[in-house]
């Protein structure tokens, strides 16, 4: 029997269902019971069946009556609950995880974010067939790191219906950071309706799901601020680009509610603590489409983990969370109080919450909401020739990483700043003689010190990009061998994502990477969009400025008209998935496959 097992049961769907009952899919999942291992206590050594404990697991998928925010719905459910349970592995343990199909569709299960053999990977189409109804597929594979990722189909739109859920993996050796007790806090996205309807939406009618335009008051208000001619100019901008300074998310609040463990703000899932304890958050934002702003009025958060990977603490009041991003925080609740969970979606249209506590039935209050924000001219710079007019300098936004020093010296600089030109400075000091800039230095073009759109950095401490930085080096420190850019591209209008403007059904083959070398990945985000763009199979060392203790991820945020790069080492052999994780996106063609040979 080969390591991928697929057994193939030729059942009746009566049969299918009795198999469910015997792999422990009772009713109470249909009676609307939340995911056991959102234990309000945090981990324990008691044993909950809602916690999978590795090596060996087995997880039955299917689809049933589960109640969500007190209404009648029929998400996709893993042993009985939707989100599905969480699956704590052991670095150094070789994991059996065997996937019984009981839908009567194919379905998948892609290991968000795990460095794993390819055929184990869990792409449909790339790396194994998918796992046909009434079939068993076993992924097989060793467990070679630690921290907190998060699994999900990789088939259709099935991430939109609830096929999501944590995995977390205990390191084999002494973390850098203690604590107390731990709680997983999962977001996601929920809809009632078809997600095949949205995504017919979406083609249909650009905004379709943005009911937060601007208004005639907006317009006059603008014109008090910037004067009617700056007013006018603006708004002729946006017509004429067919888009609007509002449009942050694609899906919004008018059809989603945001869930935190599987549960709405009204139903205020809480997590305990004793006053005094040091508590670990592992924040997995598991949804479709949406970002979140994450804070807990009155609580510094200290991150200690990005993507799995251990930082070196950054004290934070708010981080923005980009889709499959995972952060690990932890917070020190000395008080006998509670404190609201707050993760509010980026568009502003609505927001999951949660409560710490110490005890149940206690509740914080929510923080005001706050007005969505605009599109600046950072984000239109991408449709006027790259260059970056918030500023006004001639400057900003070009790519000097192919100037030669004899080119930058002869440029012209008598408009810049003294900011500025020691920027240019130590920019053209980086660039080595190959044209390349050296290991670790952050593209000129790219914003690490920004939070993003609809942040105020004055108002608190925000986790940004630059903030990063690794323990220790990575082992491979060889300086990159060649550049790959690649641009992000779209049409909103049309609802079409791409990569160089093409879509995956266009492009005749993959993107090769020799097996072993050293290459630097560069994005450029060409259009109005953030994106979450997510590399099955290899880490990239995301290349933040911060020499060679550059932060590993395995999602990065590239917000709009920014250009950011990572250093990535080949060394997993085989075709892997390259894609926009917006799951609209990735479906309407964001998406490419990288072949390692």
């Amino acid at each position: 029997m080969t390591r991928s097992t697929i057994i193939r049961h030729p059942l009746s769907r009566r049969q299918i269902l009795k198999g469910g009952a015997a792999l422990g899919l009772g009713s109470a999942a249909a009676m609307g019971m939340s995911p056991v291992w959102a234990n309000p206590w945090g981990r324990t050594n008691v044993y909950s069946k809602g916690v999978e404990e590795g090596p060996d697991v087995a997880l039955a998928i299917r689809r049933e009556s589960i109640p969500i925010d007190g209404k009648e719905a029929r998400p996709f459910s893993i042993n009985g609950s939707s989100p599905g349970p969480l699956i704590r592995l052991k670095e150094g343990q070789d994991a059996v995880l065997r996937v019984t199909n009981l839908l009567d569709e194919p379905t998948s299960i892609h290991w968000h974010g795990l460095i794993l053999p390819p055929g184990m990977d869990g792409v449909p189409g790339v790396s194994f067939a998918g796992i046909e109804p009434g079939e068993t597929f076993t992924y097989r594979f060793p467990v070679r790191q630690n921290g907190t990722y998060w699994y999900h189909s990789h088939s259709g739109l099935q991430e939109q219906v609830g096929h999501v859920g944590p995995l977390i993996i205990d390191a084999a050796e002494r973390e850098p950071f203690r604590y107390d007790r731990e709680h997983v806090l999962l977001l996601t996205d929920w809809t009632f309706e078809d997600p095949k309807s949205v995504f017919r939406n979406l083609k249909t009618m650009e905004g379709y799901y943005n009911f937060q335009e601007r208004t005639i008051a907006d317009f006059f208000a603008d014109v008090r601020q910037n004067g009617l001619a700056h007013t006018a100019e603006m708004r002729g901008m946006w017509a004429k680009m067919r888009m609007s300074s509002r449009d942050i998310a694609d899906v919004t609040g008018s059809t989603y509610t945001y869930l935190l463990n599987g549960h709405s703000p009204e139903e205020n899932w809480s997590a305990l603590f004793k006053a005094g304890e040091r508590v670990r958050l592992r924040v997995i934002n598991g949804s479709a489409m949406s970002y979140f702003d994450v804070r807990i009025p009155g609580l510094k958060m200290t991150v200690v983990a990005a993507d799995g990977q251990p930082v070196q603490p950054v004290p934070v009041d708010e981080f923005r969370i980009g889709v499959a991003e995972t952060y690990d925080v932890l917070v020190s609740p000395e008080d006998d109080q509670a404190y609201t969970i707050f993760a509010e979606s980026m568009d502003r249209s609505g927001y999951a919450r949660a409560t710490l506590a110490p005890r149940e039935g206690m509740q914080a209050e929510i923080p005001e909401r706050r007005q969505i924000a605009d599109r600046g001219m950072e984000a239109m710079s991408v449709h006027m020739g790259g260059m970056d007019h918030s500023s006004m300098s001639n400057m900003e936004g070009m790519d000097h990483s192919n100037m030669s020093a004899s080119e930058m010296e002869g440029m012209d600089h008598s408009g810049m700043s003294d900011s500025e030109m020691q920027g240019m400075e130590s920019e053209q000091a980086n660039i080595r003689e190959n044209g390349m800039l050296a290991a670790g230095e952050a593209q000129p073009g790219s914003r690490f010190g920004q939070p993003g759109i609809g942040i105020d950095p004055d108002e608190r401490r925000v986790l940004v990009y630059r903030d990063l930085k690794s323990f220790t080096p990575w082992p491979d420190r060889r300086e990159p061998g060649r550049e790959l850019e690649l641009h992000l591209t779209g049409n909103m209008e049309r609802y079409m994502w791409s990569f160089d403007g093409k879509k995956f059904s266009e492009v005749s083959g993959p993107i090769h990477f020799e097996k072993d070398e050293r290459l630097r990945l560069i994005l450029i985000n060409d259009t109005m969009m953030e994106h979450p763009i997510h590399l099955h199979g290899m880490w990239m060392e995301l290349e933040n400025g911060q020499g060679e203790l550059i932060p590993r991820k395995h999602t990065l945020n590239v917000k709009p008209g920014e250009r950011v790069s990572a250093l990535i080492t080949a060394d997993a052999e085989g075709s892997w998935a390259f894609h926009c994780h917006l799951l609209y996106h990735m479906d309407a063609g964001m998406f490419r496959v990288v072949q390692v040979s």
